[in-house]
């Protein structure tokens, strides 16, 4: 199976402002979203990445080449609107202070699966659209590029949290328990029988033990009783 490397882009001003910026044009990272896209660029340095998948958003589109700039052999990126993020419709580009009045809030918080934003999508929608388009992505790269092939997809907050949840077969009315911070690392595999969340949210730590080995066997997919070894610690080790 392959590995799919899930990002969040990095903090943006509207981030920075408490506003929900949905899909409106140009809105960029800020210098603290600049900086951590950066870091995670460098952290993804160590693993040669098969692909590179993007949101067609700008903060995403500039996330995505600090990482792609870093990789000694950087493959193109593909844009694919499927993984946008959520259309909030007429809910977009207004404070979050001022949503929390509505009555819709408190669906979003405690019923995700019932919300429709006005003029916009339901969360229901924006989950299965993205979770289509991640797996679709994972088996055409595993059959170009092989079962230990890395990937990144570089995406937006709730379409993190709504994948993560796919992938752990919670109802969607659990995904805002998982968390997608700015410029933040998920790792996925999908196996055949289930897939695998390897981590969630993290924001440092070596990465080099996904980098394929040559001749190696692929991951296992099968749960190991007990936990298991866990992968082989790298040359710098693994935090």
């Amino acid at each position: 199976m392959a590995t799919v490397i899930l990002v969040r882009h990095g903090r943006t001003t509207a981030n920075a402002t408490g506003v929900l910026a949905g899909r409106t044009p140009g809105v960029l990272l800020d210098e603290t979203g600049e900086e951590q896209a950066a870091a995670t660029g460098e952290r993804l340095a160590v693993v040669p990445l098969a692909a590179l998948v993007s949101s067609p958003l700008d903060r995403c589109r500039q996330t995505i080449e600090e990482i792609r700039r870093r990789q000694v052999a950087p493959p193109e990126v593909t844009v694919d609107e499927a993984i946008s993020e959520c259309d909030y419709g007429d809910w977009q580009g207004r404070p979050l202070a001022e949503l929390a009045g509505e009555e819709l809030w408190t669906t979003v918080q405690r019923h995700p699966s019932a919300a429709h934003f006005p003029g916009g999508e339901s969360i229901h929608h924006m989950q299965s659209r993205s979770v289509a388009a991640i797996r679709a992505h994972d088996a055409a790269i595993e059959a170009e590029h092989g079962a230990g092939a890395v990937w990144v997809a570089v995406s937006h907050g709730d379409i993190i949290k709504a994948v993560v949840a796919d992938a752990y077969g919670m109802h969607l009315d659990l995904f805002q328990r998982v968390q997608a911070d700015p410029a933040s690392v998920t790792i996925i595999r999908y196996g055949r029988s289930r897939p695998q969340v390897v981590s969630v949210n993290t924001h440092a730590g070596d990465l080099a033990w996904l980098a394929p080995t040559p001749g190696a066997d692929a991951p296992d997919e099968d749960a190991a009783v007990g936990g298991g070894a866990g992968p082989a610690a790298s040359p710098g080790g693994r935090s």
